[in-house]
């Protein structure tokens, strides 16, 4: 087994893990580690000539957000709810647009944005968020 492989499994069986014992309020902080990690590996991709590989994390980037937008209660949320759904469908065109251009200014700024609400996820107490909120 070479050395990426088995730190590739490593990190799977670990995340994993995480997953199983998170509380909802750390699995939102995972997801949007997640879709950062991804857009400095689709950075790197584009920097070495890799459209496969940017094509591939910039994909699972969206998949993400998707993912995120689509759990907001946007009936009992209100205008927060609204306002989030908004920022993750502007950030999906912007991630878009990057995978069309092969632009990285577009994925710093999609990271940047994305950046922005795990701060402020991170401000906000566990103890607030339960699963009927999400």
């Amino acid at each position: 087994m070479n050395t990426r492989r088995a730190l590739n499994s490593y990190a799977k069986v670990s995340c994993e893990a995480n997953i199983g014992v998170a509380s909802p309020h750390e699995l939102i902080q995972m997801l949007y580690d997640g879709a950062l990690q991804r857009i400095v590996q689709a950075k790197g991709a584009i920097q070495h000539n890799q459209v496969g590989v940017k094509g591939k994390k910039i994909n699972e980037t969206i998949a993400i957000i998707n993912g995120l937008r689509e759990n907001l209660d946007v009936d009992n949320g209100g205008d927060l709810a609204n306002n989030m759904e908004m920022l993750y469908i502007y950030i999906l065109s912007v991630l878009n647009k990057a995978h069309q251009k092969n632009d990285i200014a577009l994925l710093d700024e999609a990271a940047q944005l994305i950046g922005n609400m795990a701060s402020a996820w991170r401000e906000i107490s566990p103890s607030k968020v339960t699963e009927s909120s999400l």
